[in-house]
Parts: structure tokens; C-alpha cells; sequence
């Protein structure tokens, strides 16, 4: 839909209406300026680090031939950049912007020049100087911050918010790490002279938006009253009636024929901003589709008009569209007619009836019926009239011409937010009323967290199992059977693991050296290798014995040992193991053990190895620093003492606050009664903590076995008591299989205690692949024969 050309006669709109400040540049310019003395700091220590070197020799290896490029980059963060990007800007006609930026060029030029005045440069490497086909900068060393990068993310920063589409945004950005990439690649900078460049241009563009503003930053009445009149409509009368940190989203609006109207900002793309939900879904045991991808706000507005005149004409009940327009520099505005009423979730659960609860069925079944989703069902998107009939809001993510699979999509939202207001048995009851039993099977598969988006699933109380629940009524209801558990994995994980893999294992063996670790690779005693693959196929069937002495109903040895092989596949290529909880749960159901408890078990089994990994890891840091352990290196007392109190004290800084009591505290106290539970019982504590100190053991006997390969002399209990250490740290961060962060700790640990790197990052990292990764890939096989006898 598109604005009325014509209308009374308006004042003439100011380009600076909805030109202003925001919170968020603040914040902006505090996190840019706080990067940028980090790094200052960093740079004021003199010492490059070799991670960073390796990365430069990596950018100096690029073919010559794009030489060219790179130099055209670095011309567009010089005088000659500015200048040319502010005649652009200018000849657009927009005097006031293109003074901007070249206000921003020059003062990012400044401020990079005045930092290199008084920190000074950074000198070159002997390394550097000693290597071959290496650019390397004049006798005053490299640049800090990067010139070049600071003075094009000053120019971007400032620019981005008057780039309407986000695709253009990124693109701008885009150039401007391309620029910092430049810099490195001409020699004229280190990575992390680059780094504070780029962020010290954003501070820059985030301080000239707190002096001078910028666009889209909040919607007046007095600018949606300027828009509306454009449009053709003569508004006598607006109220906000929603604000978002302080800026109106919904204005009522009364126009001097009487009509009575709703407008909503549409102020960003809902629909990105959403990267963790994307995650979480890409990870869901089913094929979750998305919603479309669309181009701008404006662009959003129009595709809600048009999904929600499709609604009405296929009969459903929704507000009507009257427009939709633009407001100049702003959020495009989005005006309905209003319909007097409750929403769902300001309706008295007294009042909420079976006689309503049909009828938004009804309304659920007429979406699916005509083949439009509206994927935002939520008790807030269900209108309850004067009359008592439901209407559908909201089709902000709604799409026509859906598949069946985005249709049960819908029916597994509407029974979470039912059930969020009058509870799962008359949720479930009332959507059997209404639809047939095979539509509410195919919903089934989507009662989980990873297929519902969050808006959705934090309706429900906050219960343990609420969705567990959910889900097993509903198939108790209808005397269908659950889904099945399919793999986790995505193409593009695959992708995202195998390109990750690569990173890791290329940037480790810089830290001493390519060649040499190639050389110790080839030399190494392929029998001992040997030995460090049995231990990796070893340490699964110790885990299956975890999960036994988990559990208080009896599983049997052999299918829980065949799962735990297949879960080596679906829960190390799944950040956080969530695929060692999906397997899991999916193989104790077929076993007629409920979801809640199956859930119990797995979530016992992780705490407990958990657990063990923190007092082993505590334990192993003191003797390490105490030197009890043989090899290692005695740190002083004082050392260890402030080490442990900063520890203590950020623990209980964490424990003390909101988010540490309700995520931390709580639960934490929930598992440690079940794990006292345990100890009350010795066969199953035996068979729990046992399983999973064998499975640590054996494990690091992997890494012990590899050392002795590479023809290193590090005792035994120090090899696992490193391991232990990597593989319960590296696991903190959410990586599929600690990939990364694993391989970097044992390292550094091998080589704290006088490992020499070379040896160190070799067998480290023949460790990883022989003992971790290659049973994962042998676990395909045993998933797809797990699946193919329905065992999960």
C-alpha cells in the first residue's frame, strides 16, 4: 500500500523532524572509547603477541595480485576518501550530512594522529625483520591506532543510520573492515592497531550523533500528525498509548470524520536483531522455517498490510488496514481501524470460557485453512471484543501461501499461550474440540524450546517442565505416539565446524611453528597415536555408565552404550551439547520414561560430570601453583592467594545478583538435592561419579598417550589433570565441542609446565582429532542405525 497523493494542504516538514539523540550512542561511544584503552593498554606493554603475529604473516601470504584492491581500500580512509565520500553526500543535496562527515573523516584522522603522537608507534618485530616477502612500515614502525581504519569506520559510523536498507548498512560496514584487513595487508598496521582504529571510528561516529543527532531516533504525536496529514487523513486527536524505553510505539488516533483509528511504529526490523532465535532454531531437532527476509521497516509495514488484508479476506477476524506511510527520516507508521476491547492476557481467567476458547480455534484452523501463518500467536495478538469474539493482531511476521508445516507451527503457539492462561488441560481439551487429530499430531514435534521463539515459550510460568507437559498431554489426548529424535546437525554447521576446525588448527601450530610441528607429526610413534584412539572409544563406554547411575529406573547397558556413541556425533557438533540432551531424552521416552524424567537424568549426568571437572580443575590450578604436581612450576603465595580471592569474589558477585539466584542459585539447589539423592543410594553414586571420573581419566590418558607419541616426558597425572582442566574451561564458551578454546587452554598448560610448544601444540592436537573428533564421526553411523530400529 502506498501514501495518498493528495490532501489538505500541511506545513512544510522539517528535515531534522525525527533527527534526534539516543540512549544507545551513549552506550555506544562508552564500549568504543573502553575497547580503545584496552587496547591502548595492551600496546603500551611493548610485547606483540604471537597469535598476532601469526595472523599478520597470515595476511602477508595473500597473492599479490589483489594488491591493487587493498591499496584503493586504504585511499578511501586518507584525504582524498573523505573528500570524495563528502562531495557524494553533498551533491545528494544533504548540506548538513555531508558536513558531518567530513567532520567525522577529519576528527577520526585527528584523533588517530594525536594517539600515535602521544602513545607512539609500535616498533617492528625481530621476527618481522628477520622474515622474507614481508611489508613492513619505515623506522617509525607501525601506526597505533590504524589510520586508515579509523578514519572509514568514523565515516561509516556516522553515515549508517541514514542508510535506509540494512543490506546497504552492511555493506558500509563491510568496507570499513575491509579497510582495517588493508591496513594489516600494506604493512602499515598490526591487527590490533586495526582493531582500535575501527573502534575508535565508532566512538567518533557515536560522539557526533550525541552532538548533533541522527535519524529514526523517536516518533512525536507532532510527527505522526505531519505523516497522517500527508496521507490524506486529518487526525484531531493523538494519544500514545504504548511506549518503549520512553519513545511511543501505539498511538490512538481520532479523525475529524470520527473514525477511530490505531497507529503503530514499526521503528526497526522486527524480524533481525533475532541472531541467538535463529541459532536456537537452527539447532532444533525439526526443520524450523523462518520468516521471510525483508528489506526495510517501510518494507515491513507494507508486507503486514498485505498478509493481514489476505486474512481478511479469508474471513478471519482482524482489525482492518487503513494505510500505511512514512514519516520523513522515521519509522514508518502503520494505521488501523480500533477495535474496543481486552486483549487475551488482560482478560480475567474467570471470563475466559470454553464458548471464547472455540472460537479461537476456530480462528486458528480458518489460518491454517487458508494457508496463511501467522507465527506470532501469542495471548497479547488475541483480541477479545465487547461481543466476546476473538481478533487476530499482529501478522508482523505472517506469511501467505504457508506450508502445512508452518501451519502446525501456529497450533503449537496458540497452545502455549492458552495454556498460559487457563492451563494445559483445557488448552489441550479445547484445541480436540476444534481441530482434527492429525493437525494437532503434526504441531507435536514443535512443543520444544528450540522450535518455539522465545516470545512464545516466556508465557508459561516458570515451572520446571511446563512444555514437557504440554506436549505429553497433547499426545495423550489424541493416542498418538512422540516424534522421533532427528539429528540436530545443519548443513551450515557443518560448514560453520569444518571452517572453524580449520581456523584452529592452522593459527595453533604459528605459536611455534608450521614446520616443525608437520615434522613432529611425521615423526611421531604411530603405536602411542594408537593407544590414544582406544582411549577416546573407551572414555564413551565409561560415560554410558554415567548415565546409568543417573538414572533410577534400570536402562539397559548395551542400547545406553550404543546411544552414547551416536551422541558423540549429535552432542559435539552442537554448541553446548544440546544434542547429548536431545539423544538422551529421545532414547529414555522410547523406553516409556517421561520426559520430565528423562530430562532429570540427562540434566543430573551433566552437573555431575560438571561438577567433577570444577573440583578436579580448582584442585589441579593449586597444585599446579603450589608445585605438587611433578613438572609444574611454583607460583609465589601471594600470587595464588589474590588469584583465588578475585575468583571467590566474582563468584559471589554472580551468585548475589537477580540473574545469579533465579538461573544459578535456584536450580543449582534443585540438582544438589537430587545428587544427595544419589550419594543416599551407593550403587548408583558409585556408578555415577565413578563413570564420570573414569570418563575424565581415560580420556586424559588420551592426551598422556599422545605426549609420550610426540616423544614428550610429562607424568601422567599432570597430562589428565591438563586435560581435565581444557575440557571443563573450553566447554564454558557455547562452540560446538569447545573447538577452539579446548585445544587453546591445554596448550598453554602443557606448555606452563615446560612442554616445549612445538611438541605441545602437536599432541594436542592429534589428541583432540584421534580421541574426540573421530569417534564423533563413527557415531553417524550408530545414529542412523539407532534411528532406523527406532531406538531414538
Amino acid at each position: 500500500m502506498t501514501e495518498r497523493p493528495t490532501g489538505p494542504p500541511v506545513e512544510r516538514e522539517r528535515p531534522s523532524g525525527s533527527v534526534g539523540r539516543h540512549p544507545r550512542d551513549l552506550v555506544m561511544l562508552l564500549v568504543a572509547v573502553s575497547v580503545v584503552v584496552l587496547c591502548s593498554l595492551a600496546q603500551r606493554a611493548g610485547a606483540v603477541n604471537p597469535v598476532e603475529l601469526a595472523i599478520f604473516e597470515q595476511f602477508q601470504q595473500i597473492p599479490a595480485a589483489s594488491t591493487p584492491v587493498w591499496r584503493a581500500l586504504a585511499l578511501a580512509g586518507s584525504w582524498g576518501g573523505i573528500a570524495v565520500v563528502s562531495a557524494s553526500v553533498l551533491y545528494l543535496k544533504r548540506i548538513r550530512l555531508g558536513l558531518q562527515c567530513a567532520g567525522a573523516g577529519l576528527a577520526g584522522l585527528g584523533a588517530a594522529a594525536l594517539m600515535d603522537r602521544l602513545l607512539g608507534g609500535r616498533g617492528v618485530p625481530a621476527e618481522l625483520i628477520a622474515a622474507t616477502g614481508v611489508r613492513l612500515p619505515g623506522p617509525e614502525g607501525f601506526a597505533f591506532p590504524g589510520l586508515h581504519a579509523t578514519v572509514v569506520a568514523a565515516m561509516v559510523a556516522l553515515l549508517a543510520p541514514y542508510l535506509r536498507k540494512p543490506d546497504y548498512r552492511g555493506a558500509a560496514w563491510a568496507v570499513a573492515a575491509l579497510t582495517a584487513c588493508a591496513d594489516v595487508y600494506l604493512g602499515h598496521s598490526l591487527p590490533l592497531d586495526a582493531f582500535a582504529g575501527s573502534f575508535l571510528g565508532w566512538a567518533v561516529g557515536a560522539a557526533f550523533h550525541l552532538l548533533w543527532g541522527a535519524p529514526g531516533r523517536r516518533t512525536s504525536e507532532s510527527l505522526v500528525r505531519r505523516a497522517l496529514l500527508r496521507a490524506g487523513l486529518t487526525p484531531t486527536r493523538i494519544v500514545p498509548i504504548r511506549e518503549r524505553l520512553g519513545a511511543p510505539r501505539e498511538f490512538e488516533v481520532t479523525t475529524d470524520a470520527g473514525d477511530l483509528l490505531r497507529v503503530e511504529v514499526i521503528g526497526r526490523l522486527h524480524r533481525r536483531g533475532r541472531a541467538w532465535y535463529r541459532l536456537r532454531r537452527l539447532l532444533a531437532s525439526v526443520e524450523v522455517e523462518d520468516e521471510p527476509r525483508l528489506s526495510t521497516p517501510y518494507h515491513e509495514a507494507e508486507h503486514e498490510a498485505l498478509v493481514t488484508l489476505f486474512a481478511q479476506n479469508a474471513g478471519l477476524r482482524t482489525p482492518p488496514i487503513v494505510l500505511t506511510c512514512e514519516t520523513r527520516h522515521g519509522a514508518p507508521l502503520l494505521v488501523r481501524r480500533r477495535i474496543e476491547g481486552l486483549r487475551l492476557t488482560q482478560l480475567p481467567r474467570e471470563e475466559i470460557d470454553d464458548r471464547l476458547l472455540d472460537a479461537v480455534w476456530r480462528q486458528v484452523a480458518a489460518l491454517g485453512d487458508a494457508r496463511i501463518a501467522h507465527h506470532d500467536l501469542r495471548a497479547k495478538n488475541i483480541l477479545v471484543d465487547t461481543d466476546g469474539n476473538p481478533w487476530l493482531l499482529n501478522f508482523t511476521f505472517g506469511i501467505v501461501g504457508a506450508t502445512a508445516a508452518r501451519a502446525a507451527e501456529d497450533i503449537a503457539e496458540a497452545l502455549v499461550s492458552i495454556a498460559s492462561r487457563v492451563g494445559v488441560e483445557r488448552a489441550v481439551r479445547s484445541a480436540c474440540r476444534v481441530l482434527p487429530a492429525d493437525r494437532l499430531e503434526a504441531a507435536l514435534v514443535y512443543l520444544q524450546p528450540l522450535a518455539l521463539p522465545r516470545r512464545i515459550r516466556k508465557q508459561l510460568s516458570r515451572g520446571r517442565y511446563p512444555l514437557i507437559d504440554l506436549r505429553e498431554t497433547l499426545a495423550e489426548q489424541i493416542g498418538r505416539p512422540l516424534p522421533t529424535f532427528r539429528s540436530p546437525l545443519r548443513p551450515g554447521t557443518v560448514v560453520g565446524l569444518l571452517l572453524l576446525g580449520a581456523a584452529v588448527y592452522t593459527l595453533l601450530p604459528q605459536l611455534s611453528s608450521m614446520r616443525e610441528v608437520a615434522d613432529s607429526l611425521r615423526n611421531a610413534h604411530w603405536g602411542w597415536l594408537a593407544a590414544a584412539t582406544v582411549t577416546g572409544f573407551g572414555a564413551i563406554v565409561l560415560a554410558s555408565v554415567s548415565i546409568l547411575g543417573s538414572s533410577p529406573t534400570r536402562l539397559p547397558f548395551w542400547r545406553t552404550t550404543a546411544v552414547q556413541f551416536a551422541a558423540a556425533f549429535t552432542g559435539r557438533t552442537t554448541p553446548g551439547g544440546i544434542g547429548f540432551f536431545g539423544i538422551n531424552v529421545a532414547f529414555m521416552e522410547r523406553l516409556g520414561i517421561r520426559r520430565s524424567s528423562a530430562l532429570g537424568v540427562t540434566m543430573l549426568n551433566m552437573v555431575a560430570t560438571s561438577v567433577v571437572g570444577a573440583i578436579w580443575s580448582v584442585i589441579g590450578v593449586f597444585a599446579i601453583g603450589a608445585g605438587v604436581l611433578p613438572g609444574a612450576h611454583v607460583l609465589p603465595g601471594r600470587s595464588l592467594l589474590v588469584g583465588g580471592v578475585c575468583v571467590l569474589a566474582a563468584a559471589v558477585a554472580v551468585l548475589a545478583s537477580p540473574f545469579g539466584r533465579r538461573r544459578i542459585v535456584g536450580p543449582g539447589l534443585r540438582v544438589a538435592r537430587e545428587l544427595l539423592g544419589v550419594l543416599r543410594q551407593p550403587r548408583r553414586a558409585v556408578e555415577l561419579f565413578g563413570g564420570v571420573t573414569a570418563y575424565l581419566v581415560v580420556s586424559g590418558l588420551g592426551l598422556a598417550a599422545s605426549l609420550v607419541a610426540f616423544g614428550a616426558s610429562v607424568p601422567v597425572l599432570t597430562a589428565i589433570t591438563v586435560f581435565v582442566i581444557g575440557q571443563t574451561l573450553g566447554h564454558i564458551a557455547p562452540i560446538p565441542g569447545g573447538l577452539g578454546p579446548t585445544e587453546a587452554l591445554m596448550v598453554a598448560g602443557l606448555t606452563a609446565m615446560g612442554t616445549a610448544p612445538t611438541v605441545a601444540v602437536a599432541a594436542v592436537l592429534a589428541s583432540r582429532l584421534l580421541t574426540y573428533w573421530l569417534p564423533a564421526v563413527t557415531g553417524v553411523a550408530v545414529f542412523r542405525y539407532l534411528q532406523h530400529h527406532e531406538v531414538v
